[in-house]
């Protein structure tokens, strides 16, 4: 009878398989210090999305667990920027011990270079959900005026 011996796969063995390697593109087309350092430094940036048409962009930023009070958008130059901040909420009532937490507290800081046709003094922001979502609309292009040329 012939025993069969199987050689170790090379992938293993080199400490590479399928799930190392889905870690390592997780999250790749996101912007870098997508994760909070811990619970109370560094900065968060929320996941958005952004749409464009023909008269206005569309921006809704995920920003779970910060109230309404506590965002702060900003559009100058063309940069969009949003900063949020979600705070610890420490009970004093005895409730017993924390035995696993997964929530993140601390600020959220979001820029986005737009362009220079945003017009700034109309952007509307609505906040539900923990959704942003802001309507910034284009500025009027400027058409170029004809010029008549008089003739002598």
């Amino acid at each position: 009878m012939k025993t069969i011996v199987r050689e170790p796969n090379r992938e293993t063995a080199w400490g590479f398989n399928s799930e190392n390697l889905d870690n390592i593109f997780e999250g790749f087309f996101r912007p870098l210090n997508a994760q909070s350092k811990d619970l109370n430094g560094g900065s968060l940036v929320p996941a958005i999305d952004l749409h464009e048409n023909e008269d206005s962009y569309t921006v809704r930023a995920e920003i779970p667990g910060v109230k309404k009070e506590d965002i702060d958008v900003t559009v100058h130059d063309g940069v969009l920027t949003i900063n949020a901040e979600s705070r610890y909420q420490h009970e004093d009532k005895e409730q017993g011990r924390v035995i696993h937490q997964e929530r993140r507290y601390g600020k959220y800081v979001r820029s986005i270079r737009l362009g220079k046709d945003v017009d700034e003094s109309n952007v509307k922001a609505n906040y539900n959900d923990g959704v942003l979502e802001l309507e910034l609309p284009k500025l009027e292009e400027v058409k170029p005026k004809k010029i008549e040329i008089a003739v002598n």
